[in-house]
């Protein structure tokens, strides 16, 4: 049975032995709560906001996030390939997203910022005009990603060839821009 719950506060919530019912969940706060392995396929977070949630390993098949706010998460592992790619639309601000698959997204417009994506996947993501502000990017793969217009100047240990993806204005800082050349093996000083 499917529900719609509508400006709703979950405290301190364990989701790994009761899963969250399936439905609507509109203006909903979650804070504190563990959803660790959960099952969360097939609900739609309208205007919800996750905060010191740990969604690692969460199945998201079918999951319509609009407009959601992910602040202080632990995310590792997620495959946001599998999500409801219809009108997504989310931010992140301190969360853990490491080894988490981006793979054929659309995130256009999307803030990352004081975030860990450490051996993530944005292989074939559209990150059209998004930031990624105080990031690790350790062993991040980007490849044929639309990566135009994204601002990469304080971010961190990526590595992005530039014959392999769109970079059109993109923008990277003095210091990152080793990022870009590491294919071509030479000293930069």
């Amino acid at each position: 049975m499917s529900v719609f719950i509508e400006n709703k506060t979950f405290k301190k919530q364990d989701f790994t032995n009761k899963q969250l019912k399936k439905g609507e969940y509109y203006n909903c706060s979650f804070e504190n709560c563990n959803f660790f392995d959960s099952d969360i396929s097939n609900i739609v977070f309208t205007d919800c906001e996750f905060r010191i949630c740990n969604l690692s390993l969460c199945n998201l098949t079918k999951t319509a996030f609009h407009n959601v706010k992910f602040k202080d998460c632990k995310m590792t592992g997620l495959d946001f390939e599998v999500c409801n790619q219809i009108g997504v639309k989310m931010t992140f601000e301190n969360c853990i997203l490491n080894q988490s698959v981006f793979f054929n997204t659309i995130l256009k417009h999307t803030s990352f910022k004081d975030s860990q994506f450490i051996e993530s996947d944005f292989t074939s993501a559209n990150l059209q005009h998004s930031i990624f502000e105080n990031c690790r990017l350790d062993g991040a793969v980007f490849y044929n990603t639309n990566l135009e217009y994204v601002d990469f100047r304080s971010s961190q240990n990526f590595i992005i060839d530039i014959e392999n993806n769109r970079i059109k204005k993109a923008k990277f800082s003095q210091e990152n821009i080793v990022g870009l050349l590491a294919k071509y093996d030479i000293e930069i000083t």
